[in-house]
């Protein structure tokens, strides 16, 4: 007998959406049934593309259809807390693509709304499901390095986007925090937990958007994160854990699927290789559809605190740094 499968459907149809979709064939729990965008024309290109049962021209009319199990929120940033109630009000379970809201404030009310339906909410974060950083995790809490003094991490590229583009785009809640520096920030959350203190400074654009951020944690011994993320220039997109016996290499592109280096003090290596499969966003999938089946309303590997924490960290770096979304952060005060 054929074992039940999550039918999803995809809310937006951008650059994400089309990720998501294609690693929805790399699952065995899951099925892509249906999409909905603002456009009907845009639906039924996309559902033709991934042949995909069902297309509505609407995001009403997707997370009306009763078929639809689970709803992808693959939407920008500001539209997250909107897109998010929309499902959760009409009984669908979510995976919201990160971050889960702009703020505390919203993430508060997704979870909130969530547990009131007594329906799965996830934040979809991808990285937290890889393999490689499954590994990292593991290496840290055996501590096959010792103690954890230092973690760097960055995240910087140059954007080609113009300033309406999402990535500099104030009222789409551009800027390098949320986009690519909440992987830096997620990576030292997972690893090393909540810092003691937060320090931060940011490069702001013309719209008063962090182009580019750099953000150090404190820790109770003695222990640093320390971060960048950055639009403006090509960086290597590198993170390095520093122990007491030893350091973890994550190589270029930390946050994706890869390598995981483990170097001993006294020089000795062990490279830790992974079995590529898909374009590695299968994994938060599987995990999503699998607490679903299971009766769940969250994941153990990213939980709805782990993503109350995250987004309390992202907020003390945009205070200290100006960053502020008008219609958003309502509690903030210039």
């Amino acid at each position: 007998m054929e074992s039940k499968k999550i039918k999803w459907g995809i809310l937006g149809t951008g650059r994400i959406a089309h990720v998501f979709a294609t690693a929805l064939r790399d699952t065995t729990n899951s099925e892509l049934y249906a999409v909905g965008s603002r456009s009907v024309e845009k639906a039924k290109e996309f559902a033709m593309d991934y042949g995909i049962p069902k297309s509505y021209g609407s995001y009403e009319e997707l997370v009306d259809d009763p078929q639809v199990d689970a709803i992808y929120v693959a939407t920008p940033h500001h539209l997250h807390l909107e897109n998010t109630l929309l499902a959760l009000n009409h009984q669908k379970h979510v995976l919201c693509e990160k971050p889960l809201g702009v703020n505390e404030r919203e993430v508060r009310l997704v979870i909130e709304k969530a547990t009131a339906n007594k329906l799965f909410l996830m934040e979809a974060l991808w990285s937290r499901f890889l393999p490689n950083i499954m590994k990292t995790k593991e290496l840290i809490e055996s501590r096959a390095i010792g103690d954890i003094k230092l973690l760097t991490a960055y995240f910087a590229f140059k954007s080609n986007l113009g300033p309406a583009g999402r990535h500099f785009n104030k009222e789409l809640c551009g800027g390098t925090v949320l986009d690519i520096g909440i992987y830096n920030i997620f990576l030292s959350q997972l690893l090393m937990g909540k810092p003691t203190s937060i320090t931060a400074m940011a490069g702001l654009s013309d719209q008063g958007i962090d182009t580019t951020c750099s953000y150090t944690f404190k820790y109770d011994d003695e222990t640093l994160a320390v971060m960048y993320s950055s639009f403006l220039v090509d960086s290597p997109i590198v993170a390095e854990i520093y122990g007491t016996t030893g350091k973890i290499m994550l190589e270029h592109r930390w946050f994706a699927p890869g390598k995981v280096k483990l170097i001993h003090t006294g020089g000795s290596e062990v490279i830790f290789e992974f079995e590529e499969k898909g374009n590695g966003y299968q994994y938060e999938a599987e995990e999503a559809a699998r607490c679903i089946l299971e009766g769940k309303t969250q994941s153990e590997m990213w939980s709805l605190n782990d993503s109350l924490e995250l987004v309390k960290t992202m907020d003390t770096i945009r205070k200290e740094c100006g960053i502020i979304y008008q219609g958003h952060d309502t509690s903030v005060t210039q």
